[in-house]
């Protein structure tokens, strides 16, 4: 079990942990952490198999390559960043994180320094008036490229040519400044239309050799370190052997599937979110991937489709959200009948829910790998590999 070079003391204490609730472990030796994940593993999962030892992090500080932050002003009108309180939207003002990149720190304390010089409000969700609602910042981890996203509630943005000459001569190491407009009474943090004000308007990174494009709108693992981990994980469980028809289901931006090709005879990737398969076509001739198609459609409904059309697929890679897969998706792949599925989860209680579904129908569990990818949290990945009886 990989671990913190410091596991058995308590790490830096966290000034916001008591009323910020996103870090539900930081209080806890990071080898105690991964002990309760453990432990929370086995309880869940166990009745289907052997829970491999979770993998961990040498250093599990920092890790977050996407940072987010609420945007507010104090009385005297200086802007600053936060999140919101637990089960509440009350803002608590964060200055810097023990999970987030610290130079993604840095440059949102930068902006929110601005506010006032350019008479800059923030946007209030009560009354509905001000500018700027909130600060994304996406970072390459072997690439070193930063990505700011300014989510006004707007889409005239006064001085912004001036604001971005001020930005950028703070922090040079900006590669692509874009502005979001949000103009909608919702919860959601980034809203439809964009406009590029600096740059190309995404960021690219290396995952596991391979070159991708992210945009302010795709998902993007937020652990880039232990995605590798988790990835080649999920590959080596596939077995491929250069013959096999992969389907990528819930593609994002084609990592897995990408990853994955050049070990398999072909790879289809599927996808809901028109934006992730825009880059995701982007990214396969960016790495010059002749077998790998992706398709803009629901999962399920694309599988059963090639059910009913007598195709067949190999290998069914699926990373689905939190809420895990619905039945109608699940259907699909037992109709299809994939000799394997890999099954890539954020959530363990859906995944045993899931689990249990495909094993009471012809799967049963071959691997359970939980791998580490949010210390301080109570959150856990787990990569699972079912085959056909």
């Amino acid at each position: 079990m990989k671990e913190s070079k410091n596991t058995s003391a308590a790490g830096p204490r966290c000034p916001y942990e008591k009323k910020c609730g996103g870090c539900q472990f930081v209080h806890l030796p990071y080898k105690q952490q991964l002990a309760r994940k453990q432990q929370r593993e086995q309880s869940l999962l166990g009745a289907f198999g052997r829970v491999q030892p979770i993998i961990g992090m040498k250093d599990p500080y920092h890790y977050r390559n996407k940072v987010h932050g609420v945007v507010a002003t104090d009385r005297q009108g200086n802007g600053y960043t936060g999140i919101y309180e637990e089960k509440s939207h009350r803002i608590v003002r964060v200055d810097s994180c023990l999970i987030e990149d610290q130079k993604a720190d840095a440059i949102m304390q930068s902006v929110a320094g601005l506010m006032k010089s350019f008479k800059m409000k923030a946007y209030r969700e009560d009354t509905g008036y001000g500018f700027l609602r909130h600060i994304l910042i996406r970072t390459g981890h072997h690439t070193g490229q930063i990505m700011v996203v300014l989510v006004t509630a707007s889409p005239i943005f006064p001085s912004k040519n001036n604001f971005v000459k001020a930005l950028l001569k703070l922090h040079p190491e900006i590669t692509t400044i874009v502005a979001n407009v949000n103009d909608r009474n919702t919860s959601m943090v980034l809203g439809e239309k964009e406009q590029v004000l600096y740059g190309k308007g995404y960021i690219e990174d290396v995952l596991c050799g391979r070159r991708f494009r992210i945009s302010s709108r795709s998902f993007y693992q937020v652990n880039s370190v232990q995605t590798e981990v988790l990835y080649h994980k999920a590959v080596e469980y596939a077995g491929l052997t250069g013959k096999e028809t992969v389907i990528d289901a819930y593609s994002g931006i084609g990592t897995i599937g990408i990853v994955a090709s050049g070990q398999a005879g072909q790879v289809i990737g599927v996808e809901l979110n028109k934006d992730a398969v825009r880059d995701a076509i982007a990214n396969a001739k960016r790495n010059r991937i002749q077998n790998i198609r992706f398709y803009q459609a629901d999962a399920g409904q694309f599988m059963v489709k090639m059910a009913a059309a007598g195709q067949k697929a190999d290998v069914v890679f699926m990373d689905p959200p939190r809420a895990g897969s619905d039945r109608k998706f699940l259907d699909a792949v037992l109709r299809l009948k994939p000799g394997k599925v890999v099954y890539i989860s954020c959530n363990p209680e859906t995944l045993k829910r899931d689990l249990a579904y495909l094993t009471g129908h012809g799967y049963r569990v071959k691997r359970i790998q939980p791998v580490d990818m949010f210390p301080m949290t109570e959150e856990i990945e787990t990569v699972c590999l079912l085959t056909r009886k």
